[in-house]
């Protein structure tokens, strides 16, 4: 397990003549354990903290840190599951997930077994021969996930992993990420727009407008979770009034807009 900070994080963007202030300031402590969702509307810096966690990019000022350790680039500490599952089309669903051993001091064998014994604990233990376009969606979504998971990484990243599955495959798929999560503890920080599905997942919930944090929010639920539960629902209520009223205030403030570059 691994503890994450981020402190007083800073990170632009330049689009075209602009420039978009994507985080300001920014600290965020994140347990050795826990799960934390960010949760907010678009362009509210979400996807940026990944990158910067991933080592995708760096901050313009802070410093991000595991461990204590500041991350400068990308490390098999910590996996990143993406929206779409970036499979490589050629290979197998053993092999995609076996890929990422492949730096690591196992034979072939032993990769590969790995590479079953991981997807056999996401339900795909019937489809290790099945190339990506023989797979649905929601599965090669899951070999995604059992490929990060097979590093054993410290970290789990994932953003918006399953903001395109129908509805039905999007709630066996949330149910899954719980039951690995119970069963590995492994320090979670995941991107999502929707409400429900942060309270169903979530130990936190940071709720972020433009440029930063505006509430961090204990989940106060044991697992499993029931989304038709009444305290769930209110509670679903309450982050989504104060939601709208923090996109409400940036309308009326004009909160962190974006500046023309000077010449």
């Amino acid at each position: 397990m691994a503890h994450v900070n981020f402190n007083n994080v800073s990170k632009h963007y330049v689009q075209g003549d602009r420039v978009v202030q994507a985080l300001l300031n920014c600290s965020l402590n994140i347990e050795s354990g826990e799960f934390v969702s960010l949760l907010g509307p678009s362009g509210t810096g979400k996807t940026t903290f990944i990158g910067l966690l991933a080592g995708f990019e760096r901050p313009d000022q802070g410093r991000v840190t595991v461990n204590g350790v500041e991350i400068v680039k990308p490390g098999p500490d910590r996996a990143v599951v993406f929206q779409a599952p970036t499979l490589f089309p050629w290979q197998n669903a053993l092999d995609n997930v076996a890929q990422g051993l492949r730096a690591s001091q196992l034979t072939r064998s032993e990769r590969r077994a790995r590479a079953a014994e991981q997807l056999g604990e996401v339900g795909l233990g019937h489809a290790l021969d099945r190339l990506p376009h023989q797979m649905s969606g929601g599965m090669q979504q899951r070999v995604g996930i059992a490929r990060a998971l097979v590093m054993e990484p410290k970290v789990l990243l994932m953003d918006e992993p399953f903001a395109a599955l129908d509805a039905y495959v999007r709630s066996e798929a949330q149910k899954l990420i719980v039951t690995l999560w119970l069963r590995r503890r492994v320090t979670t920080l995941f991107v999502t727009h929707s409400i429900e599905e942060a309270l169903f997942l979530s130990t936190r919930i940071v709720i972020m407008a433009k440029g930063g944090i505006t509430q961090d929010i204990a989940v106060p639920f044991e697992f499993p979770r029931d989304p038709t539960d009444a305290e769930f629902n209110n509670l679903r209520r309450t982050i989504h009034d104060r939601i709208g009223a923090g996109v409400e205030t940036e309308r009326k403030a004009g909160t962190l807009p974006s500046a023309k570059l000077k010449n």
